[in-house]
């Protein structure tokens, strides 16, 4: 099969969520399908050479939209009835050049990921069309909305309702339609969520595994740090769970690692709490830290950070909305904490139990091994791209 598949962001280097997906559902599913990756570029992370995205792609075309392009195309927005978040990527000249390749290429489907490409094949009706919503961007706007100023709630409460009313518009005009988890799934804000298919993402266990290293760091969070959920979280990790864990040991040390950390992020910083922006290999931090936990207060999907640390044995605390994204019930894999007092007292028996917190990640660890093998996934999703051609 030839997938023509667009993407609002180059799936590599894998820096963000999003990329991860693509990439590794690029790299398994061109072992059967021929691929022609079209993706924006608005930071210029593209590199051409040595790219591995080149071996398991047909072709690669990146086009970099520049700032006043992306200022254009937000101001054309207002007259579109489309999120901003799709209008940040819309202009008529990239739809014109997808629609030429699409023709030379001839495709026998066309994937897209997130509704912020959906508006670029709207008029496309005489080729399948599969789209990846991943998570559900209305819901994580009405979150983000309740610790908002009073400026960004009108702006927020505005793209609110355009997303509410593409991604409906988005699930009629596509064939079929997948997303990351069964929770995401049910916040789907229109009646036919019950026909959306869950593709999870999943690890690369060849690549995260255990590894033997000494423990230099007590407590991680990890995660892309220009991501409000995320920024939201390490704030609520720093300021609301820190202190208390603090005042029963002051020497508990907090290391927050992930690309791009916003000043907000950085000033959290002091002789406790270290923050590691980009590195080239995660594992190196992981391996280093005795409990991993990922206290998301918003946002919606499957935190990719926490199938990583499960896999490279870390036992882990998070919050239920992180939770949910991987298990619907009580578990013996992962701690759940509801307030910031449980998140202080799973933290003391993990750091002061090793017996106890070596049973919690060993329990992580088969589960993310039995679940979440990226080739059953991407086998999975396969049977959807044929489904739709049919």
């Amino acid at each position: 099969m030839k997938i023509f598949y667009l993407t609002p962001r180059v799936p590599f280097p894998i820096d963000k969520g999003d990329k991860l997906r693509a990439f590794y559902q690029i790299k398994y599913l061109s072992e059967k399908h021929e691929i022609f990756l079209y993706s924006l570029d608005e930071n210029r992370v593209y590199k051409p050479y040595n790219n591995p995205l080149n071996q398991y792609c047909k072709k690669v075309k990146v086009v970099q939209l520049t700032r006043l392009q992306i200022l254009i195309n937000l101001l054309k927005g207002i007259f579109y009835d489309v999120p901003f978040q799709t209008s940040y990527y819309y202009s008529e000249k990239i739809e014109e050049d997808i629609c030429t390749i699409i023709n030379d290429f001839k495709p026998d489907l066309i994937y897209c990921q997130l509704i912020r490409t959906a508006k670029f094949v709207e008029n496309i009706s005489n080729i399948p069309k599969v789209i990846d919503y991943v998570d559900v961007i209305s819901k994580g706007l009405e979150r983000r909305l309740q610790k908002s100023n009073i400026f960004l709630k009108l702006l927020l409460r505005w793209e609110l309702k355009r997303a509410i009313k593409y991604e409906e518009k988005v699930y009629k005009i596509f064939n079929e339609k997948i997303i990351i988890t069964s929770e995401d799934k049910n916040l789907l804000p229109f009646d036919q969520k019950h026909n959306v298919r869950v593709i999870p993402n999943g690890i690369d266990l060849e690549y995260f595994h255990p590894i033997e290293s000494e423990k230099k760091c007590d407590i991680l969070f990890s995660g892309n740090l220009s991501y409000p959920p995320n920024i939201d979280a390490a704030e609520y990790l720093v300021k609301e769970i820190m202190p208390l864990v603090w005042q029963w040991d002051n020497k508990v040390t907090v290391t927050i690692a992930g690309a791009s950390p916003k000043k907000r992020i950085l000033s959290l910083a002091s002789e406790r709490v270290k923050i590691i922006g980009w590195t080239e290999d995660i594992r190196d931090i992981y391996k280093r830290a005795k409990i991993f936990i990922a206290p998301l207060q918003i946002g919606t999907g499957l935190q990719n950070k926490l199938l990583q640390a499960m896999a490279m044995k870390l036992p882990c605390v998070v919050s239920e909305l992180t939770a949910k994204g991987l298990v619907s019930h009580n578990c013996d894999f992962i701690l759940v904490a509801k307030t910031k007092e449980e998140y202080v007292d799973f933290i003391k028996t993990l750091l002061t139990d090793k017996e106890y917190a070596s049973k919690i990640a060993e329990n992580g660890f088969n589960y993310v091994s039995d679940n979440y093998s990226w080739k059953k996934i991407i086998n999975d999703l396969d049977m959807i791209l044929q489904k739709a051609t049919l």
